[in-house]
């Protein structure tokens, strides 16, 4: 299938505007879509095993979309980035979009503080993974810790993954959108921060496909699909399928 999309804000050269947003106008014959990760490496590996082996029997092309928050509150942050950014599984296509936790990370990366919001979100799980378990007392001792034991690859991958993807019929971020605005206009902080609400109303010819608000199961409503399942607490990552003819299949990894 001939893959045509428009990268929208901006280039990887150019990081001044805001995160990319991709359009497609063909999908694939299946795209999985993956709730918050939030550092559970183990149950990432189990739903990549589950979504392998469902979509073994389809010749088409196939997608695995992430929603956001790879890091924090679980215990293997720094193992998650690591192999999202190593090849997907075989016969798949992944794009990993970005979540509140990453701009989280991102902004304590930049400016470390004792007191930085991040720390109370699950930022101490993060810092651990990565083998810093006592906080410098001064931030420039602790930027240099951070640019000593977080690879910049990891630091170039929270930067640059996009905010939006979206497929005719379908539209997947992390938070959600606002209404009334085109999606080729929707502000990043909305796109990663916001929850359901009047406000985030689907536009009438796409789903809009979203983690950030646990919920204890997938929530499949109305020009809506909820994925994130708390995997961090619940122990249960979860996903949905969707085929080329709308079929949505929930799957789960426990």
């Amino acid at each position: 299938m001939k893959q045509l999309f428009r990268r929208l804000l901006p280039t990887r050269n150019d990081r001044s505007q805001g995160r990319q947003k991709l359009f497609f106008d063909q999908r694939p014959e299946l795209i999985y879509v993956i709730g918050d990760v939030h550092g559970c490496m183990s149950l990432l590996r189990k739903m990549e095993r589950i979504i392998a082996a469902d979509a073994e029997a389809c010749e088409g092309e196939k997608w695995i979309v992430l929603l956001g928050d790879y890091v924090d509150r679980g215990p293997e942050s720094a193992a998650v980035l690591d192999h999202l950014l190593a090849r997907p599984p075989a016969g798949f296509r992944r794009f990993c979009l970005a979540g509140n936790h990453e701009q989280l990370m991102l902004s304590y990366l930049g400016a470390p503080d004792p007191n930085h919001f991040w720390l109370g979100l699950g930022g101490h799980d993060t810092l651990r993974s990565y083998g810093l378990y006592e906080m410098a007392e001064r931030s420039t001792s602790m930027k240099a810790l951070l640019e000593s034991h977080v690879p910049s690859e990891h630091v170039d991958f929270l930067q640059t993954a996009p905010s939006l993807l979206a497929v005719p019929g379908f539209v997947f971020v992390h938070g959600g959108i606002r209404s009334g605005v085109a999606l080729e206009q929707q502000a990043e902080e909305d796109l990663l921060w916001l929850r359901p609400s009047r406000d985030t109303t689907s536009p009438a010819d796409v789903i809009v496909v979203h983690g950030h608000t646990p919920v204890d199961d997938v929530e499949i409503l109305p020009g809506r699909i909820n994925v994130d399942t708390g995997a961090y607490a619940s122990g249960l990552l979860s996903c949905v399928r969707i085929d080329r003819n709308n079929h949505i299949v929930k799957l789960a990894a426990g």
